[in-house]
């Protein structure tokens, strides 16, 4: 059974930055999508950004965009998302998924990131 365990999160200021880290366990089927996703306070879950095993094709929300960078060490089965110029509204949940290509999809528990003067 794959496992995802996220790390780095924490508070920060406006302005500020961030970097957390998914590692994956379980041997995963190495054709995968892993991505994360944030959950702000009321507010539905919503994708930040994805890469592919394969290709190391790569999506981000706008909201992130040219502040977040997403990236993946697949010798690692690691997964990592560097957030820079923070703001208050990227406070939230952020979850690590995998999702197998073809097969199953897998959810981290979260780790709460907070952006706050």
């Amino acid at each position: 059974q794959v496992q995802l365990v996220e790390s780095g999160g924490g508070s920060a200021e406006p302005g500020g930055s961030l970097r957390l880290s998914c590692v994956a366990s379980g041997n995963p089927y190495y054709n995968n999508i892993m991505g994360w996703y944030r959950q702000a306070p009321g507010k539905q879950r919503e994708l930040v950004a994805n890469i592919r095993s394969s290709d190391g094709n790569l999506h981000y929300a706008e909201p992130v965009k040219g502040r977040f960078t997403c990236s993946r060490d697949n010798a690692k089965n690691t997964l990592y998302l560097q957030m820079n110029s923070l703001k208050p509204e990227d406070t939230g949940v952020y979850y690590c998924k995998l999702s197998e290509l073809p097969g199953s999809d897998f959810w981290g528990k979260g780790t709460l990131v907070t952006v706050s003067s």
